[in-house]
């Protein structure tokens, strides 16, 4: 995988990410939305996620009624297939993917229901959302999953250091 080398440093560097969420926590919702979606900005102008699909190959998104619905009719099969096929109910009893890889990925990293894939998958890895604060464990946990997040936790790191003085 091509940007193999930002997951290690976020492995690396867990217990300091961990140690900034914290921080971030204690700032005000705004500047914590405008750092992540500054670099949000940023980063994905040099990270390319078709190079990688990591998201796509070790996660399942949550699958909402909606969701089922939209990507059925675009297979053209009746909801109740989708779920039988391709989803389960997790502990949280959420719908999630039987399997990883994603069935709907393709061997060039398209997904082959992109125009009708989940919300989930629409938005993440999430850093560009309003209210960031209410989510920043998850994000956390996404710097181990998308080289993007682990790239927006070092520049943070680096660039912001003053901020959390």
């Amino acid at each position: 995988m091509k940007y193999i080398s930002e997951l290690q440093g976020a492995v690396k560097n867990k217990e300091s990410n961990a140690a900034l969420i914290g921080k971030l926590k204690r700032k005000k919702t705004n500047d914590a939305d405008k750092i992540f979606h500054e670099l949000h900005e940023q980063v994905f102008e040099e990270i390319d996620c078709l190079q990688c699909a990591n998201c796509c190959k070790t996660t399942s998104p949550i699958f909402y009624m909606k969701d089922i619905e939209r990507a059925s009719k675009a297979l053209r099969i009746k909801p109740t297939q989708f779920i039988e096929n391709y989803l389960m109910i997790d502990d949280d009893k959420d719908y999630v993917l039987k399997s990883a890889p994603c069935p709907f990925l393709d061997h060039e990293n398209y997904c082959t229901i992109y125009k009708d894939r989940p919300t989930a998958c629409r938005e993440y890895p999430h850093t560009n959302r309003k209210r960031m604060h209410q989510i920043l464990e998850i994000t956390l946990k996404n710097t181990l999953v998308c080289p993007a997040v682990a790239r927006i936790f070092e520049l943070i790191n680096k660039e912001h250091a003053s901020l959390f003085r």
